[in-house]
């Protein structure tokens, strides 16, 4: 592992040179992802059936090959004109083939075809249609109304369910906890559909106010607390041909909040289908095949169970030309590896990564070689690799430190490979198999050049236990060694997250380079609990959120401080969400270690967080009441020594107001000063052009009082 990397993104000999303008925070906030972002190659995506790519430039699809020719294959004005369509930009295309790819542009789909320059309407869909999944190759479509399924079979429309207030279908379920991200599953042939359906009648309505209105409004939603109802899952499967529906047998039948339906899968043959059923404690999961006609089960396949939890977050994947096999993505073993299974539930073999796969990028045609993304040996890099199916032996094909990001051509010869490090903005190139680079396709200039602009560092510092922990540090373009700089340590430290890696920045947003130029030095930790480290990094955090994750904060900032460039009396310290919660912990159970804290959307008690999150890394209130109690900030303003800061949008529905309205209501009654911001009409985080205002605020409140 690397000890200590240090990359400057400055391409001038000089930073404060003639012409060079200052980094605003409106400039930061607004252009993060405009001016101010690396170039890319807009659109780009390879071909179906043939070893050629797509991308759009200047409103035109262009086709380029693997040996660097590129031409235009259609202008924005001639698919207007065929189409009939008042487009304002060449829309998201998906080929069909090397010569016909469709496209959607409102409610309806439309092919279009280079050879013979044709476009006709596929499908139309209902007004108000939402949460739409369109099957090209059996031309139809499946969709939401409100809380009701439809699907769209050659241009004719049916409803298939008809749903109680409370009861909702076709939509992600679980508050998008274990991977869920839509509500509906399309058998390879199209002729059934999946679908989740909630049952949240039993579920707290939970108040949101739009203050937008005169007089102001209810805006309730649904919300299941820790330890408290949460909603009844189901899978239903409709049969096109019989206009029909029936419901897994999940559960032996029984519809309680006792279980989760997770990562849901089709078999190949469009008869069979996969669930992986979790219960509520979140330590026991059963992968189970169910029969789509019948919704009965057919067997299960095998079973994990962890005395913490599992985390089941990918449906099986069968592999092309192996009907009889499919892959698994596991951390039983401490780390996401690819588990080959055949069809009945045999364990075939596995990868033996000693860091997690992070992304599945498909197979070769023969389904002999499996290609993945995964960390590597440094967690803040993000490599590719192939896997060989038969030894699972594997190979990395990127070369370069950095975090690569591949696309894989239908044959699987050639991958696309977008990736960036400290000091590269952006490149992308095409490789051989064997990782070899066939060509480059775009290298991307430094959209910084004409700014002041700082260095950023990263490397590991030891935990008190000796456990590395990857940092990041940004010091201003003037940064004078023999000077002592403020700092402001920008902190997350939960699951799911890592805040530090080896891409263009770092990882970090524009907006802390801005502040890092007003003379702050801005430093964050990927704490033990943060993503990308294996199971018993995350782990460790188990049943006692605020504790190990804070120790591992208190001791490098603690290493920060010994330095000769800090000035240890000038500490503050920022986060928002999870870093929210960390934020206020930090300042009230390390009282003195930061002058200053700034929270935004903080969990103040687990409580009142929900259930699917909560319950896996804290257990419920009622089986692990010490650690609720002990995680309940409320309990702790009095030890308050410094200024904090609490910002929440009004509308959270993730972090709900209530935390910050609790926290409040405590720190009246302790009579303890903290200053407190709401944003009206912005739910979990604060978007848009509103976050410069935001910016403002944190930047506003440290330059007061470090």
């Amino acid at each position: 592992m690397r000890n200590f990397l240090l990359l400057t993104f400055a391409l001038t000999f000089g930073l404060i040179v003639t012409g060079q303008q200052k980094l605003s925070i409106e400039d930061a906030v607004l252009q993060q992802y405009g001016t101010l972002y690396p170039d890319r190659v807009n659109a780009l995506q390879w071909m179906e059936g043939v070893d050629k790519y797509s991308f759009v430039e200047d409103n035109t699809l262009m086709i380029g090959d693997v040996k660097g020719k590129s031409a235009s294959a259609m202008t924005l004005d001639q698919l207007k004109e065929l189409s009939g369509l008042d487009l304002s930009r060449f829309p998201s295309v998906n080929w069909i083939d090397k010569n016909t790819f469709y496209f959607q542009s409102g409610n309806s789909f439309y092919t279009a075809a280079l050879k013979g320059r044709g476009v006709s309407k596929s499908l139309e869909l209902a007004e108000g249609a939402a949460n739409v999944d369109y099957l090209r190759s059996a031309n139809r479509a499946a969709y939401t109304i409100d809380n009701n399924v439809w699907v769209n079979i050659n241009n004719t429309a049916v409803q298939i369910t008809d749903n109680v207030e409370g009861v909702v279908s076709g939509q992600a379920i679980a508050r998008y906890e274990f991977g869920i991200s839509t509500g509906t599953f399309w058998s390879p042939d199209g002729n059934y559909l999946a679908f989740y359906e909630k049952d949240e009648r039993g579920v707290s309505d939970y108040p949101m106010v739009d203050y937008s209105t005169m007089p102001a409004s209810l805006m309730p939603i649904k919300y299941p607390m820790a330890g408290q109802q949460g909603e009844l899952a189901a899978v239903g499967v409709f049969n096109t041909t019989t206009n029909t529906t029936v419901y897994l047998n999940l559960n032996r039948g029984v519809r309680d909040d006792s279980f989760y339906a997770t990562n849901v899968g089709w078999n190949p043959s469009g008869k069979s289908l996969y669930v992986a059923v979790v219960n509520r404690d979140q330590n026991h999961m059963w992968l189970q095949e169910f029969d789509a006609e019948t919704g009965n089960m057919i067997q299960t396949l095998f079973e994990e169970e962890n005395e913490k939890y599992v985390e089941p977050e990918h449906a099986p994947q069968f592999v092309p030309s192996h009907d009889d096999q499919f892959i698994w993505i596991s951390e039983r073993d401490g780390y996401d590896n690819i588990y080959l299974y055949s069809a009945d539930g045999t364990l075939i073999g596995h990868t033996d990564f000693q860091f997690p796969v992070t992304a599945v990028l498909g197979f070769d045609t023969k389904g002999t070689t499996l290609f993945v993304e995964a960390t590597g040996a440094d967690a803040v890099d993000n490599h590719i690799f192939k896997i060989d199916l038969k030894s699972m032996t594997s190979q990395r094909l990127t070369r370069v430190a950095g975090v690569h990001s591949g696309k894989l051509s239908s044959s699987g010869t050639y991958l696309i490979d977008t990736w960036s490090n400290l000091e590269t903005p952006r490149v992308t190139e095409i490789l051989l198999e064997n990782g070899k680079i066939a060509r480059k396709i775009k290298v991307s200039e430094n959209p910084m050049t004409n700014y002041s602009y700082g260095t950023t560092e990263i490397f590991t510092q030891p935990a008190q236990d000796g456990t590395p922990l990857w940092c990041r540090m940004i010091k201003p373009s003037n940064f004078d060694a023999s000077k002592k700089y403020p700092v402001i340590v920008y902190v997350y430290g939960g699951p799911h997250a890592q805040m530090v890696s080896n891409s263009w920045n770092g990882g970090a947003p524009l907006w802390m380079h801005s502040i890092a130029e007003e003379g702050f030095i801005i430093f964050t930790i990927d704490s033990r609990g943060s993503a990308n480290r294996g199971r018993d990094f995350e782990q460790a955090i188990h049943r006692n959120l605020g504790t190990i994750e804070l120790e591992d904060q208190e001791f490098v900032t603690n290493w920060l401080k010994s330095q000769p460039y800090t000035d240890e009396n000038r500490f503050g310290v920022h986060g928002w969400s999870y870093g929210g919660f960390m934020t206020t912990s930090l300042m009230l159970k390390k009282p003195g270690l930061f002058e200053v804290g700034v929270a935004g959307g903080p969990v103040i008690d687990w409580n009142l967080y929900e259930i699917m999150y909560t319950e896996r890394y804290m257990d419920t209130p009622q089986q692990n009441p010490e650690g609720f109690e002990n995680a309940d900030l409320t309990r702790h303003v009095k030890n308050l020594k410094g200024e904090l800061l609490l910002i929440h949008g009004n509308i959270d529905d993730v972090v709900v107001l209530q935390h910050n309205m609790k926290f409040q209501r405590q720190c009246v009654k302790d009579d303890v000063q903290v200053d407190f911001a709401i944003y009206p009409s912005h739910p979990h985080n604060v978007r848009g052009a509103d976050r410069v205002h935001l910016i403002k605020k944190i930047f506003r409140y440290f330059v007061e009082y470090l």
